[in-house]
């Protein structure tokens, strides 16, 4: 299950973990900071592609930035 607001938390320490500004994050993915910043708040949730592309973009599991693990590590 998605886990919202472990999402969240995740979401915004992988951000400022890698001195990123909410514009800059969404220009590396091509959306609008707004967007960005929804989804840290919990306001919106990201579709799946989404998720994802942050999973890739920040090198960590999908499983752990949406709640189901504790574990960063890709497989």
């Amino acid at each position: 299950m998605f886990r919202q607001e472990i999402f969240c938390e995740r979401l915004r320490t992988l951000r400022v973990s890698q001195n990123l500004t909410l514009e800059q994050l969404a220009n590396e993915l091509s959306l609008v900071k707004q967007t960005i910043g929804n989804w840290e708040k919990g306001v919106r949730t990201p579709s799946l592609e989404a998720s994802i592309a942050l999973a890739e973009f920040f090198n960590v599991s999908l499983d752990y930035l949406v709640g189901l693990s504790d574990n960063p590590r890709r497989r």
